[in-house]
């Protein structure tokens, strides 16, 4: 095994979102070990001296939490002297947007108590700035919320224009006007209407939509 970068302490630390129970939620591991043992904190880890630091978020990612084949964006470094209480650490942020069905959670118990779903406005108590880490990353994502449709990589293939606006007041925390949002989404290129129907017993059936692959090809949006 290669050794660490004890020496110039250097992490990395993976803000995973999702949308879980109508609940914008993030990934946290609970740590084995000082400092904050018992405490919440972000999947994350020390660098080895052969990996770039994209290999190493997604390594500490699967070690931590049995996350694999995630798409990560390097979010911000994080240099406060005071963020670790025992030596200096910098690390380097990322995240990244993720359907909840489409992974499955295990862990290393040698390296992590348990991992969990929890909510964004619900956070435990977090070991050293994890809970700064994680605000930046909303605040990142409400910005591309502005200019480009990250929604669709937390919705399901099929939805409905409910489901849709339902996202995007999870993300931005507050409710958003129902008529203007969707003759905003309808005039847009990005919605798909289907030919198909939700089905939901007594409920009436609502239009289901999917996101036009083509717009989201033509405008460079990574798939997470």
């Amino acid at each position: 095994m290669f050794n660490e970068i004890r020496s110039h302490e250097i992490t990395v630390d993976t803000v995973i979102l999702t949308i879980r129970k109508k609940k914008l939620k993030v990934l946290l591991v609970q740590r084995t070990q000082e400092p904050f043992k018992d405490h919440w904190a972000l999947p994350g880890g020390y660098i080895r001296l052969s990996e770039t630091l994209d290999d190493a978020a997604k390594r500490v990612l699967m070690e931590k939490t049995g996350v694999k084949n995630v798409y990560l964006e390097q979010l911000y470094t994080f240099g406060d002297p005071l963020r670790h209480p025992k030596s200096r650490v910098i690390t380097v942020g990322y995240y990244a947007l993720i359907r909840s069905e489409d992974i499955q959670l295990s862990f290393d118990t040698d390296q992590t108590k348990a991992v969990k779903w929890h909510s964004i406005y619900e956070l435990p108590s977090l070991a050293y700035d994890h809970k700064q880490i994680i605000e930046y990353a909303i605040e990142r994502l409400r910005e591309r919320l502005e200019y480009t449709p990250v929604a669709f990589q937390l919705l399901p293939k099929r939805f409905t224009l409910t489901q849709l606006q339902k996202t995007y007041e999870m993300i931005l925390g507050k409710e958003i006007d129902k008529r203007n949002f969707r003759k905003k989404m309808l005039s847009s290129e990005l919605l798909t209407e289907l030919e198909e129907m939700t089905k939901e017993g007594s409920k009436r059936p609502a239009r289901l939509y999917s996101f036009n692959k083509a717009y989201i090809e033509k405008n460079h949006l990574k798939q997470y």
